[in-house]
C-alpha cells in the first residue's frame, strides 16, 4: 500500500471548519514538497482539543484512494 508522510497543522477553529462542512478536504505538502490532497473525514482519528500538529503518514489504495493515517512519533 503506497504511503507518504505529510505535516499537519490546523488550529482548533480550522478543524471547526471540517467538521462543520465549511471545508471537505485537508490541503497540506508531503515531507518532500508534494502537494497532498486527502478527505476530511480522515481528521476525526487525529484531532485533539488543540487542533493538529504534527507528522503523520497517508496510507493509500493503489488507486490512490485514502485508506487510513497515522502519526509518526518524535517528528
Amino acid at each position: 500500500m503506497p504511503s507518504i508522510d505529510v505535516v499537519i497543522r490546523l488550529t482548533r477553529d480550522e478543524c471547526l471548519a471540517h467538521y462543520e462542512g465549511r471545508a471537505l478536504s485537508v490541503h497540506t505538502r508531503s515531507l518532500d514538497g508534494r502537494k497532498v490532497v486527502f478527505p476530511t473525514s480522515a481528521l476525526t482519528r487525529i484531532v485533539g482539543r488543540d487542533g493538529i500538529d504534527g507528522v503523520f503518514r497517508l496510507h493509500f489504495s493503489t488507486a490512490g484512494k485514502f485508506e487510513s493515517i497515522e502519526p509518526l512519533p518524535g517528528r
